[in-house]
């Protein structure tokens, strides 16, 4: 943010009680920077995903809902934030399905009055500190929607979601861009590619797989497992996050994706040979292979996403750290050691 060291940073963060949310926190406060976390504590959010935060100096947490302009004004103006980095949203595509209304409350309703609470906010900040005020956005890539087998998304690509959440993601993007557009509100949107690693909720792909391994559960695959994800630990999600707030161009966009296409059912297959090595079967002397089972495909469901980062990488100098494997091995024995987020005894 301009020419402010990390220790000077004063970062709101919603959503910061959810998986990538709580990962950036931790980062951010490494670095110095002071956090307030705004956070709703809805299902996926929990206060053990934060444990000992709460004893950090530069942390404070506030339960409200972005929905309450209100409440968040109130929390700007008491705190006085350099930048506010949004994460706060419903995020679980099969839900969306069943229900899109608490999507477009989160999404839709609540973006919109964090920035209306934002630019009342910004506008009364001195210009210097106008000039280094940043509204980041974390959005997904998702909103462009599906590709066939090759090609990639960049930052310009058309939007053309496809789930009720890639939509009102997308509607959320929108609203971001109008208001820097319209009231130049310094604003970076991101779209990072399929995130995973410790502390994500449970019925994501990634820890559903470890927990039915574990439990000798039936593993769930949509349609015939073709389906293709780009995959990006969130340790370098973060890392990135924190490269656009320090020097990405206010008005713009960046693609943040992990350079690691699968089709879900490698995915699947490479998580069952991590744990047979790591936990070996024993007396099941079946693979944990053998506990994929197909089922019908979820509607609309997209079949390959995959980002061009060129834009991030050359104007930021920013790559992931972690390959693949590597983080998956540290994703694994994470929960291994914390088997009572998956909703299992330790």
């Amino acid at each position: 943010m301009g020419k402010q060291t990390s220790s000077s940073k004063r970062l709101l963060v919603t959503g910061g009680a959810g998986f990538i949310g709580s990962n950036f926190i931790r980062l951010a406060l490494s670095s110095g920077a002071r956090v307030l976390n705004l956070d709703n504590l809805t299902y996926a959010a929990g206060t053990e995903i934060s444990t000992g935060l709460d004893r950090t100096a530069n942390y404070q947490f506030l339960r409200t809902d972005i929905v309450d302009s209100k409440s968040v004004s109130a929390a700007m103006q008491q705190f006085s934030p350099n930048a506010v980095v949004h994460f706060a949203a419903e995020t679980h595509v099969d839900r969306s399905i069943t229900d899109s209304n608490p999507f477009v409350r989160s999404n839709i309703v609540g973006t919109s009055s964090l920035l209306q609470a934002a630019l009342h906010y910004w506008r009364g900040l001195p210009d210097l500190n106008k000039q280094d005020f940043r509204f980041i956005h974390i959005s997904t890539d998702e909103v462009y929607g599906s590709l066939g087998d090759i090609g990639k998304f960049s930052e310009s690509s058309p939007y053309d979601p496809h789930s009720p959440y890639a939509a009102s993601k997308a509607a959320a993007d929108h609203l971001v861009r109008a208001y820097s557009s319209t009231y130049q509100l310094p604003s970076i949107v991101i779209h990072p590619s399929n995130n995973y690693g410790p502390n994500q909720h449970p019925e994501k792909l990634v820890p559903m797989t470890i927990r039915s391994c574990l439990q000798n559960q039936p593993i769930p695959v949509y349609g015939d497992g073709k389906n293709v994800r780009d995959w990006l630990y969130v340790e370098d999600l973060c890392d990135a996050i924190v490269k656009i707030l320090n020097e990405g161009k206010s008005g713009s966009s960046y693609n943040v994706g992990g350079g690691n296409e699968w089709r879900n059912l490698h995915l699947v297959e490479a998580i069952c040979d991590l744990i047979d090595e790591i936990e070996p079967p024993g007396q099941r002397s079946k693979s944990r292979r053998s506990l994929i089972q197909f089922v019908s495909d979820r509607p609309g469901h997209d079949f390959r996403y995959s980002l061009d980062c060129t834009k991030i990488s050359a104007e930021l100098g920013w790559k992931p750290i972690h390959s693949f494997t590597e983080g998956l091995r540290k994703t694994i024995r994470w929960y291994l050691q914390n088997r009572a987020r998956l909703g299992m005894r330790d």
